[in-house]
């Protein structure tokens, strides 16, 4: 029996808080786009800036959270996107409302990166994520069911993610400091990035996937408000029902956990997203709009949360997953620019079958690298090929048993063990040259 593995909820808390602003992109481009002098384009631009300054954060910080601590990191992150984000929801004026969504941006990526290294370094980073999700889907669910109710200004979702960091603040007395963290192995600080093949290809396909889905997802409201006839608190509730089902699929990649392996999830639900996004892009009615945004939000956690998963085994360190993160955090980035460039150029149904097409490329890499990371059970007594990390340390970084431990990117050998009831003792005479031998009779046999 193995004990039960708990939940690092600081973690969770600063992973909800990181992760909130791009669930509720939609609701804040919209509302900078109807609430402030900014057009469409320039709304989107504002949205892709924040996401960007986020993304910073992520490459700037993924090799540093262990040297300058993860408390105080996750305190700055949290100080800059209480900041910004408030500074930018308490004034009208375009220029500091973008330099308010710059610096909470870099906040939330600081808050992000901690939470990704952190939740890399767990036992099972599987389900510390999963939790995550599950927790920023919850709140971003009821930040669109309550804030149409409160006014049109466009302040209300920039004070959500403000009051969300002031929130998660005090749970990051339990985080560690720099002289707390684990010694690092000699050599450690300056060792290479392992798998850099796969880690290289799941950050660029990563990229173009959050591209993909940020690019819908930054202009989602417009669609649902000019294309499919919402009203705005129809489309909050829209918005809340697919976060909800969301939850649903969350919890669904929770229990399956690594049943499934990584390449089904993450290849086969690839390929539905792409079909989802094409239905909501081309939705000129409020039931069909709904169940693309819905069917989406269902598949999209599930995926991500195994491209999480994909990524912190790449790297016990956790190096990885702050870079594909990052990566993801780019596209995201992208994704509001793009999707208004390119629904001004082709429409809402033409930019969704783009899109669509996008995904469809981009899900054969993806599967690629989970099949080719996924490996086979390490039994015990089993050694590693071309001195790659010992079992140990894989078990130890992935929380899996010590009977079976997954292998990440070497092939693994098993030793067969023969149990001999006793040495064979060789006889000499007993062997000679190779090559033709008469029979030689017994002592004491006879012929004839």
């Amino acid at each position: 029996m193995f004990a039960p593995r708990t939940i690092p909820w600081p973690l969770v808390a600063l992973f909800t808080a990181g992760y909130l602003p791009p669930y509720l992109l939609p609701t804040t481009v919209g509302r900078l786009d109807t609430s402030l002098p900014l057009s469409t384009t320039q709304a989107g631009a504002v949205g892709s800036a924040l996401l960007l300054s986020s993304a910073t954060a992520g490459f700037l910080l993924a090799s540093r959270v262990q040297r300058l601590g993860a408390r105080t990191l996750a305190r700055l992150g949290l100080a800059l996107a209480v900041l910004g984000y408030g500074a930018a929801a308490l004034t009208t004026a375009v220029p500091a409302v973008v330099v308010g969504a710059v610096v909470g941006g870099f906040g939330s990526g600081t808050a992000m990166t901690v939470a990704a290294t952190r939740i890399a370094a767990e036992k099972d980073p599987h389900r510390a994520s999963t939790a995550g999700l599950l927790s920023v889907s919850a709140l971003a669910g009821a930040v669109y069911l309550t804030v149409p109710h409160l006014g049109r200004g466009h302040g209300l979702p920039l004070a959500a993610i403000a009051l969300t960091a002031l929130a998660v603040w005090p749970l990051t007395g339990r985080l560690p400091g720099a002289a707390a963290d684990t010694p690092a192995a000699p050599g450690a600080a300056t060792a290479p990035l392992p798998h850099r093949r796969s880690g290289l290809v799941l950050a660029v396909t990563v990229l173009c996937w959050s591209l993909a889905q940020n690019s819908l997802w930054g202009v989602s409201g417009r669609i649902g408000l000019t294309q499919a006839g919402l009203g705005d608190a129809a489309l909050g509730v829209v918005f809340a029902v697919a976060l909800g089902a969301g939850l649903v699929g969350v919890l669904v990649a929770g229990a399956l956990g690594p049943r499934l392996g990584r390449a089904m999830p993450v290849g086969a639900g690839t390929v539905l997203i792409a079909g989802c996004i094409a239905v909501s892009a081309s939705a000129t009615t409020p039931t069909a709009f709904a169940t693309g945004e819905i069917a989406w939000n269902t598949v999209y956690p599930v995926v991500l949360s195994y491209l999480i998963g994909l990524a912190a085994s790449l790297d016990a360190r956790g190096r990885w997953a702050v870079l594909v993160g990052s990566a993801s955090s780019l596209g995201t980035a992208a994704g509001p620019l793009a999707g208004s460039v390119l629904s001004a150029q082709a429409g809402y149904a033409g930019m969704g079958l783009v899109l669509a097409a996008g995904l469809l490329l981009v899900a054969a890499p993806l599967t690629a690298v989970a099949l080719h990371t996924a490996g086979r059970p390490l039994l015990p007594g089993a050694i590693r090929r071309r001195g790659g990390t010992p079992a140990a340390l894989v078990a130890a970084a992935t929380g899996t048993p010590s009977g079976a431990v997954p292998e990440v990117g070497a092939v693994e050998q098993p030793v067969v063990e023969i149990d001999v009831e006793a040495p064979a003792v060789a006889v000499q005479g007993a062997y000679d040259t190779a090559g033709p031998r008469q029979a030689v009779a017994a002592p004491g046999s006879g012929t004839g």
